[in-house]
């Protein structure tokens, strides 16, 4: 009877060291932040250089870890691009290629991923995973939540006299409507805005996690069309202050027919709206680092700002994303390593966004899925390699098109034989197979394509043999590739718009 009870006492108190020192372990594990902006281009950012954009909480960001000033999504569209860098893995090859695709339950998301390892889970705002999954997030909270806060605290009402933006209506009204080009406000005060409720959801969320290892995304809504902000933020900006930028001699077949009748007076206040929305987006980023100082957190927390994908301002005739111009496919990526000794460093590497999966999980000290196709960014972090992810890929399905960047050249091939379904036609006849080439180092606008001429025909098939090779070696479909086809044939059948709406 004594030995049954000093077991069970034995038992008791091994159980409880046992817990103590497993909740020690885990307090010791690194969290994870991950800040998330949509449709953010690096260009409109003080830490890529820009003097006039107001972004001082990415700068500090930026000034204690390492800015990747080479970038790339894997699409130049929402969807596709987070739940990309969310799997580690290509777009084609988890079958999320459209704004609407729902992300399918067979690819392991960084979520479950790190809750396997014991990590406390929770996504907070914009995720476009299209339907009610949660893929491995504990706390899940979007704009619907936002608006039962909303009912449960009416919103200070707009003063008479304040324009504010009418409902959003994309491609329904003129492009000067719902791009703002009248740089007008949001129809909400700071305190009643979604993004500041996403940003305080988030300090609470940090707030009650300071004993547990958490992977917590922050993902705003911001600075996407119609580049809102709130009242208190209008006027901030001068639109004479900015140029408009000129299209190149060799845009005028590709400018989508929704933006030929814009004028320089709107486009300036379209791209003032923009500043400004992303100035608003920056403020909110602040609440989230400075709560992570305030809990002693950010001594054990790896913080990764990124945008899903860039956005043209006017570049190429365009405003909006969609393309395989720089400013659509460079987007921010800022790290900061806990503990690093590599402060307020650029790195000028080249690198995928699906390379964030493998790195968070180096970090963490697990293991990604075998599937996941991208490369670990750690050293680079740690200053102890000098190689990214030459040459990059990216992809986007309603153009048919795909690209591939080195340091020097980018190669662009499209099918050219669908006819556009996201709203951005030009107009023009299908143009059949386009091959493009740019000499980055000498026309770093992208404004003279190189692809017409003998010069560079090995170059280009050099490129087409690494764009072929990025495809066969994750496309669901490699395996029943017709024999004997063409090179170009080829990646006509990889790049066939095969989802369906």
């Amino acid at each position: 009877m004594y030995l049954l009870r000093w077991t069970g006492i034995a038992l008791a108190a091994l159980l409880l060291s046992t817990l103590r020192a497993v909740a020690a372990w885990a307090a010791d594990w690194p969290n994870v932040l991950m800040i998330v902006s949509d449709d953010h281009a690096a260009y409109v950012c003080g830490a890529y250089g820009n003097r006039q954009a107001r972004t001082p909480n990415l700068d500090r960001l930026a000034r204690t870890g390492v800015t990747f000033t080479n970038a790339f999504v894997n699409c130049p569209m929402c969807t596709p691009s987070r739940q990309s860098f969310l799997t580690g893995r290509l777009p084609h090859a988890i079958g999320v290629t459209q704004l609407t695709t729902a992300l399918p339950d067979e690819p392991v998301t960084l979520a479950e991923a790190l809750k396997e390892l014991g990590y406390a889970t929770a996504a907070i705002g914009k995720m476009h995973f299209n339907s009610t999954r949660a893929h491995g997030f504990d706390v899940r909270l979007d704009l619907g939540d936002h608006q039962g806060f909303l009912t449960q605290h009416p919103p200070r009402p707009v003063p008479a006299g304040i324009e504010v933006l009418p409902v959003w209506k994309p491609f329904q009204d003129p492009a000067r409507i719902w791009l703002n080009g009248s740089y007008l406000p949001y129809g909400a005060f700071d305190k009643d805005y979604s993004g500041t409720w996403f940003a305080r959801q988030g300090q609470q969320f940090l707030r009650g996690h300071t004993q547990t290892p958490f992977f917590l995304m922050v993902s705003f809504y911001e600075p996407h069309s119609p580049f809102r902000f709130p009242i208190e933020y209008r006027g901030r900006f001068d639109p004479a202050s900015f140029a408009v930028p000129q299209p190149g001699p060799e845009d005028d077949w590709q400018i989508p027919e929704i933006f030929r009748n814009l004028t320089d007076e709107e486009k300036r206040h379209i791209i003032a709206a923009y500043y400004t929305s992303t100035e608003f987006m920056d403020h909110n980023v602040g609440r989230i680092l400075d709560t992570l100082e305030e809990t002693g957190l950010d001594d054990n927390t790896l913080v990764i700002y990124l945008g899903d994908n860039g956005y043209s301002l006017g570049q190429h005739g365009r405003f909006e994303k969609h393309t395989m111009y720089e400013e659509s496919v460079r987007a921010p990526l800022i790290i900061r390593l806990p503990g690093q000794e590599r402060f307020d460093q650029q790195e000028d590497a080249l690198v995928e966004f699906i390379d964030l999966f493998p790195t968070i999980m180096e970090f963490c000290g697990g293991t990604p899925p075998p599937e996941v196709e991208g490369r670990s960014l750690l050293p680079l972090l740690e200053g102890k390699t000098e190689r990214g992810h030459e040459p990059v890929f990216s992809e986007y399905y309603d153009n048919e098109e795909a690209m591939i960047r080195t340091r020097e050249y980018k190669f662009i091939y499209s099918t050219g034989r669908r006819e556009r379904q996201d709203g951005y036609k030009t107009g023009f006849p299908l143009s059949g197979r386009t091959r493009r080439l740019y000499d980055l180092r000498n026309d770093p606008q992208e404004m003279t394509n190189l692809a017409g001429g003998e010069k560079y025909r090995e170059l280009i098939i050099h490129f087409q043999q690494e764009m072929l090779r990025r495809f066969e070696a994750s496309h669901p479909l490699a395996s029943q590739i017709p024999p004997d086809l063409t090179l170009e044939d080829a990646l006509d059948y990889y790049l066939t718009w095969r989802e369906e709406k």
